[in-house]
């Protein structure tokens, strides 16, 4: 598929049955259904303030996580998976995603008028966000975008990359690995990790295959078991073929 920006990944006519995510337990999620969820996640994520120009902290490598990263970069703001707990000095940081426990328990610190966004069980503190509920009542369509390449989309805190960098390097990784349509990337390196993202995320989004989660508590079945054709790992992998994130290169 030829994308100028991330967000045509996840366009009306790329709706279908074929499966775009599988979760850590095996369960699958087909491309109608991301497509879908992602802007949901969009319309829920602009009531805490999300647009052009900010950045949005997720925690966790679930479904969940990734319908954040993809509804913040449909309003072109920039996600920074696994933030530091203090980030009272960022800025740009406009919300924070992350499991309503860890929200609950005092343990991220965010600048004035940050917004908290809760995703798993109901939370308790009312101005905690309920992502889970919030996301299924919104409305599952989405305004015309013109994102520009130079838009930014993923962080790590040091360095910043655009839609089209991130593009380009997927596009590479696609190249040199000879993924195709239908097959299937497990992630088995941290999200944290701007060039995992770009190879296990966004590649296999970019040629129509799938996104496979793994467990982050790394279970012996988990580890051990092969998943797919490709793997995302800077370690040996049960895969036929192993990406390195440390050779892939965003520019």
């Amino acid at each position: 598929m030829n994308a100028a920006t991330v967000d045509e990944l996840l366009t009306r006519d790329r709706r279908d049955d074929r499966t775009a995510l599988e979760d850590a337990t095996g369960r699958p999620f087909d491309y109608h259904w991301v497509c879908t969820t992602a802007w949901q996640s969009g319309n829920f994520l602009r009531h805490a303030g999300v647009r052009n120009g900010v950045t949005v902290g997720v925690v966790g490598d679930g479904p969940l996580a990734l319908l954040a990263f993809f509804g913040t970069t449909l309003l072109e703001g920039a996600t920074r998976f696994e933030p530091p707990a203090d980030l009272t000095d960022e800025e740009d940081f406009r919300a924070l995603v992350a499991p309503v426990d860890d929200l609950e328990s005092g343990e991220y610190a965010l600048p004035r008028g940050a917004q908290r966004v809760g995703y798993g069980a109901k939370p308790e503190e009312p101005d905690i966000h309920h992502f889970d509920a919030g996301v299924w009542t919104e409305n599952p369509s989405f305004p015309p975008l013109d994102v520009d390449p130079e838009t930014e989309i993923l962080t790590d805190g040091e360095r910043t990359v655009s839609h089209g960098e991130v593009l380009e390097a997927a596009e590479d990784v696609v190249s040199a690995s000879g993924l195709e349509a239908g097959e299937r990337v497990v992630v088995r390196n941290p999200l944290s990790d701007l060039e995992t993202v770009v190879a296990g995320v966004v590649a296999p989004l970019l040629v129509g295959g799938t996104v496979v989660l793994t467990d982050a508590e790394g279970t012996e079945g988990d580890s051990n078991e092969a998943r797919g054709e490709y793997a995302v790992s800077s370690s040996p992998v049960p895969e036929s073929t192993r990406i390195d994130p440390a050779e892939v290169r965003i520019s």
